[in-house]
């Protein structure tokens, strides 16, 4: 349902008051949407992961590497170093640019939030 001509400007009269008051905190909100890993950090965060399954695999493998002989050392710092790869592989850093401006159209329809926003309000427009 959209909203009134009322609504609207009272919206927009309320997020005008936000970037007086606080533009940092505004700025900050307004740049909501995540972003994808560039293709050499995913490739980095891929071998990072391998280096740490093998370090996994051969700290169990070799009794030799393991403290005490009952703690594998290797084995867990490759596993240490497999969680360092995923995130690494999964995540983006959000570098010191300034966050894209929010959108103003409709919701993307390629989306499956999209797909979903738009089949609620087709609902809701047949009632």
């Amino acid at each position: 349902m959209p909203l009134s001509e009322h609504e609207q400007r009272l919206l927009e009269q309320i997020e005008r008051a936000l970037y007086a008051e606080d533009p940092k905190f505004a700025s900050t909100v307004r740049g909501g949407r995540l972003l994808k890993p560039t293709r050499r950090r995913r490739i980095q965060g891929i071998a990072v992961f391998a280096l740490g399954l093998v370090m996994l695999v051969v700290g169990v493998a070799v009794p030799a590497l393991w403290l005490a002989s009952s703690f594998p050392v290797l084995s867990v710092v490759g596993f240490l170093l497999m969680l360092t790869g995923a995130v690494l592989a999964v995540t983006a850093v959000g570098g010191g640019g300034q966050a894209a401006p929010a959108k103003e159209t409709e919701p993307d329809k390629n989306r499956f939030t999209g797909r979903m926003e738009e089949r609620f309000r087709r609902r809701f427009e047949q009632e």
